[in-house]
């Protein structure tokens, strides 16, 4: 697995000068951002900041207009599909059907990857196990917490073995120990299958001292690197401190 990731030398994600404006209101502006594989990589922002913006055009919501999004070598515009293949996905709002059964939803998303029954009934298995959810797999969506639904959503998204995991805001409306369950089932998998993420968030108890950390403001980079660096660079001692001072006395 190790050897794998070695030879593996493009970024799961790299965004080069990238900016985008919703008339004239820029959302971001020359964003430059490099996540390499097996690393967890926390954006960090308050509301407005671009965050939702970035997801969009790298999903390809929207189109990249201006700059260049790679996924794992791939340009999103040139070899779309080829690109998107490497990419999971789990949008701040729930998109799980709440009227079908756990197996259903995920036999539905692995049908849209063109995979095999055989192949789908192995990877549903291994991912709800590895979130401690194959137990409930006949039940209805609506029967579960938000805790869970979250967990389903993120064994959907890993189903056609992604290079990049992209959770927009996973834990928003979670109680706290279902929030720590999710960060640390994310931080496992970044582990044990060397599998890049990026995590949208808003939360500092959400970030591990060795995330790579990218404070978005204003729809520019105000910080990016490992959370020791970002506070020596500060000259803070706590994530809280660094973001406060990045982001303080500038209009929202």
């Amino acid at each position: 697995m190790g050897h794998r990731v070695k030879t593996m030398k493009k970024p799961a994600l790299e965004i080069e000068q990238l900016s985008f404006a919703y008339g004239k209101k820029k959302a971001l502006d020359h964003v430059n951002l490099t996540i390499q594989p097996a690393e967890c990589c926390v954006l960090l922002g308050p509301n407005g900041a671009g965050k939702s913006t970035l997801f969009a055009l790298i999903t390809r919501l929207y189109d990249c207009r201006e700059g260049r999004i790679a996924l794992c070598g791939f340009d999103i515009k040139q070899e779309s599909l080829k690109a998107l293949a490497k990419l999971g996905v789990v949008f701040q709002q729930t998109t799980l059907d709440p009227d079908l059964t756990v197996l259903q939803n995920l036999h539905y998303h692995a049908a849209l990857h063109g995979m095999s029954r055989k192949q789908a009934d192995q990877r549903i298995q291994q991912e709800l196990e590895r979130f401690e959810m194959y137990h409930r797999r006949k039940e209805k969506v609506r029967q579960l917490n938000g805790g869970h639904k979250r967990r389903v959503e993120i064994a959907r998204a890993l189903l056609h073995k992604p290079q990049l995991l992209l959770l927009d805001e996973p834990t928003v409306g979670l109680d706290m120990p279902s929030r720590q369950g999710i960060v640390e089932h994310v931080h496992a998998l970044v582990k044990d299958e060397k599998i890049a993420v990026l995590w949208a968030t808003h939360l500092v108890d959400e970030i591990y001292p060795d995330d790579k950390l990218v404070i978005l403001h204003q729809g520019k980079i105000k910080a990016d690197g490992v959370v020791s660096e970002v506070l020596q660079k500060t000259g803070t001692e706590t994530i809280r401190e660094a973001f406060s001072r990045l982001t303080e006395g500038m209009a929202t």
